[in-house]
């Protein structure tokens, strides 16, 4: 039903060039293959939540990074949507407000974390914070190695609230970047969404893509790898996802909770 693990694993992200890849390879899949694949996977998707609602034992974590266009909303949408919204919490992150920034830089991704039962999903991520913040003068050059170093920490601490996070970082080339942006241009459900920013991170599209990858490349670990999904055909991209995701859940190794029923059948035939 899912992808096969050679796919998944292929990609897994090489530290030694974590962008290298062509973003528009597609494994020799087409659309109508992908989406009719995509479908039924999602079913299976739904009762394997269900079931990680109903043990309330492990939580997983998705996280999507990429640039402007690449679809972590979209990801949410198709690959998400159907679920059920009472176990699953997503969190998209912008800048940090005036009370977020009072805190440790991590406090505002640790308040968010998903409990045991939940499927939890950061839209931009705690990453956010080696590049972003860089950008915007949130933090200086110097502090980066101690927040490499906080982070690595945080990852390593999930295993022990029974989190499995899963990392996607989704890898969009500068030319579909740009017909993505003229799309928007010309939408109105979606030009009101756009702002000067966009513009200056396309122009300065190559320039951000080496600094994700010095990222990535410094916080891939066994125990928390980078999965670097190429993010130019959509479909592929929501199929990769979702077979990363269902391959988290096989790990899992979910069933039905075997616990005695409350009540039995001859007490509710006693109820008038």
């Amino acid at each position: 039903m899912r992808l096969a693990d050679a796919i998944l694993d292929d990609c897994l992200c090489d530290p030694a060039a974590p962008l290298a890849r062509d973003p528009a390879r597609c494994y020799g899949l087409d659309k109508a293959q992908a989406q009719a694949q995509l479908a039924s996977l999602k079913e299976w998707l739904r009762v394997q939540q269900a079931m990680l609602w109903a043990n309330r034992r492990d939580a997983l974590l998705l996280v999507l990074q990429g640039p402007d266009c690449s679809g972590k909303n979209g990801v949410i949408r198709r690959v998400l949507g159907g679920l059920d919204p009472l176990g699953l919490s997503p969190h998209s992150f912008q800048a940090p407000s005036e009370e977020e920034r009072r805190h440790d830089f991590l406090w505002r991704y640790r308040e968010r974390l998903p409990v045991p039962g939940m499927l939890g999903v950061f839209n931009r991520s705690y990453y956010e914070a080696l590049v972003s913040d860089l950008r915007d003068g949130l933090c200086s050059p110097a502090d980066i190695p101690q927040r490499q170093s906080a982070i690595l920490a945080f990852e390593r601490e999930l295993p022990a609230a029974s989190i499995q996070p899963l990392k996607c970082y989704l890898q969009l080339s500068a030319g579909e970047q740009k017909q993505r942006l003229h799309r928007r241009l010309e939408q109105p459900e979606k030009r009101w969404k756009l702002t000067l920013g966009d513009l200056q991170d396309h122009r300065n599209f190559a320039q951000q893509q080496a600094q994700w990858a010095a990222v990535l490349s410094k916080s891939h670990s066994r125990e928390a790898p980078w999965y670097v999904i190429p993010a130019d055909h959509r479909w592929l991209r929501d199929l990769l996802v979702a077979s990363l995701l269902a391959r988290a859940f096989e790990r899992l190794a979910l069933d039905w909770p075997a616990r005695p029923a409350p009540f039995t059948h001859a007490d509710l035939d006693s109820t008038p």
